[in-house]
């Protein structure tokens, strides 16, 4: 375990499966997954393409369903809440990281980093919005492209941009769906230390899903996937 967890149990999978339909033929993806992440833990899945990685992170991040199994995440049995509520949960509680950014190419840094407190329903105007974004941006240093838009910005720029979003709610978890998978050596680098520190600042919980083996040697905790099962 990670030094810095606390003994509390933040997030738990029981029998968590994955059925898809395609045509007359049923498709097993995850096949009675049991997990249990700790609260300010760092975990990385891994495992080979088709592993059923990113579907697992997609349904403890309440973005999919389960066929069968539950998901408790710091208390609350996500697939018993209504759709409203789980949606609610997801904006405040999870924070996530993709690969390919999803950033709003009409939107500069700042307007893309205030997306999820303008869909929790922020009242607070638009000056306070922007503190807020460049409090944010400046913890991933990021405030000298405020006013650019992602097109003007890095691989590796876009990534920070899209970690300050998944900061901007102060969640309780993070989810990262292959975060370096864009981006070069050394960019990569820099997004691990990033992640380190600011773990090391808020003792957030993160969850990464990576085929990179670099990912796999830094992570405290690996967790490994294989024919949607933990092995």
């Amino acid at each position: 375990m990670n030094p810095e967890t606390t003994n509390k149990d933040l997030l738990v999978a029981e029998g968590i499966t994955k059925i898809y339909q395609v045509g007359k033929r049923e498709l097993p993806v995850l096949k009675g997954i049991d997990l249990t992440i700790k609260d300010g833990e760092i975990a990385v899945l891994v495992g080979p393409s088709g592993a059923g990685k990113s579907t697992l992170m997609h349904i403890l991040g309440a973005l999919d369903t389960p066929t069968s199994g539950r998901v408790i995440l710091d208390g609350e049995d996500l697939f018993k809440l209504g759709k409203r509520a789980r949606a609610r949960l997801r904006n405040e509680q999870v924070g996530f990281v993709f690969q390919f950014f999803h950033l709003l190419p009409e939107f500069k840094t700042w307007e893309n980093v205030i997306i999820p407190p303008r869909i929790r329903g922020w009242a607070g105007g638009r000056k306070r919005l922007r503190d807020l974004a460049a409090s944010i941006l400046e913890q991933v240093g990021m405030s000298e492209r405020m006013e650019h838009y992602p097109s003007q910005l890095s691989g590796g720029e876009r990534q920070r941009v899209a970690i300050a979003r998944a900061l901007v709610n102060d969640p309780t978890l993070i989810l990262a769906d292959e975060p370096t998978g864009n981006l070069d050596t050394h960019s990569s680098d820099e997004l691990l230390e990033l992640f380190q520190k600011i773990h090391a600042d808020t003792k957030k919980t993160f969850i990464l899903v990576s085929h990179d083996q670099q990912v796999a040697e830094w992570a405290p905790r690996v967790i490994k996937i294989r024919d949607g099962l933990v092995e």
